[in-house]
């Protein structure tokens, strides 16, 4: 008898375990199947027309947009891997953090940019023409996307310290994720040191060019509600880099709670997180520009209400 209590215990453990799994599942994948289609709309909107392919800043949203889908579409990967408990070897596990970091690297980069583009716009309008070219735009945008390759090379570089061949296997016996991948101290130290002085001078740069178009606004020459609506912008993107600094100390979040809490409440607090500090600030940017512009607004709701009903009719068909 004791022994069928024990079987029965463990069967309606094991359901409860995969009940919760299932739950897990469904609550986060939904939410980013529906945070990406919205991206993927708009990443559409943006290219659907000249006036967004040829003004500078929409090409700068553009780069954004796509680096904020990446690093949600790989972060959820990731997740439902650790649902799962499916454990990856390191190479392929670096390949995914690898992407992941390129991508939340370029964020704030671009962020800094856009702020710069629209501080030239208030404070030197007449030379905005000038300085802020297509071609000046795209050299902008390869610098980002350099700056974080290189960023990953050193990274990957550090990781060659490891002495990965005094391990049985490659197979990792902990989930991938970024912090799995932060073999050794100075990986460590030089990950922390990056983040701090990425978000710090993203940062600078943001709150410099709102004290600067505040500055021209009060000058006879600029226009007030040119001023003022990007004062708005610039706060609107100093409120983005917090939200993407959420991403970044999500994981070390994660190893303080761990210490703190019992292992099912840290369970169910890592998926609120995830879900809070990974998947809504991936999606809030597209929400944002697309519902604030009024440019964008009325074609991301004309294509979002055609997917939709296009949706509609197949499934009903």
């Amino acid at each position: 008898m004791s022994y069928v209590s024990q079987t029965n215990i463990s069967v309606e453990l094991q359901y409860q375990e995969f009940l919760e799994r299932v739950i897990t599942f469904t609550l986060c994948t939904i939410p980013s199947c529906v945070f990406l289609f919205i991206n993927g709309t708009m990443l559409f909107t943006l290219r659907s027309k000249s006036v967004f392919r040829d003004t500078c800043r929409y090409i700068l949203l553009f780069n954004l947009l796509i680096a904020d889908t990446a690093q949600l579409a790989v972060c959820q990967v990731l997740f439902l891997l650790s649902v799962c408990r499916i454990t990856l070897t390191y190479p392929v596990c670096g390949m995914l953090t690898v992407f992941a970091n390129i991508t939340n690297v370029i964020s704030p980069l671009t962020l800094m940019v856009m702020s710069l583009e629209r501080c030239v716009a208030v404070c030197l309008p007449l030379r905005h023409a000038m300085i802020v070219t297509i071609r000046n735009t795209r050299l902008a945008i390869i610098a980002v996307w350099t700056s974080s390759s290189l960023h990953n090379i050193f990274r990957g570089i550090l990781l060659l310290d490891f002495p990965f061949e005094d391990l049985d296997s490659l197979q990792m016996t902990s989930l991938c994720s970024d912090l799995a991948m932060q073999l050794g101290s100075r990986s460590k130290v030089y990950d922390n040191a990056f983040t701090g002085i990425l978000f710090a001078s993203a940062a600078m740069a943001i709150i410099s060019s709102y004290v600067g178009v505040i500055i021209a606004a009060r000058s006879a020459s600029t226009g007030k509600a040119s001023a003022l609506k990007a004062r708005n912008t610039l706060m609107l993107h100093l409120v983005q880099l917090c939200l993407s600094l959420s991403s970044t100390i999500y994981n070390p979040l994660l190893v303080a709670l761990i210490k703190i809490v019992q292992t099912v409440v840290f369970i169910r607090l890592h998926k609120f997180l995830y879900i809070l500090m990974i998947i809504f600030p991936r999606c809030l940017s597209s929400l944002i520009y697309g519902l604030r512009d009024q440019t964008i607004r009325p074609i991301l709701l004309g294509h979002l209400d055609c997917q939709l009903k296009h949706k509609a009719v197949a499934v009903s068909g």
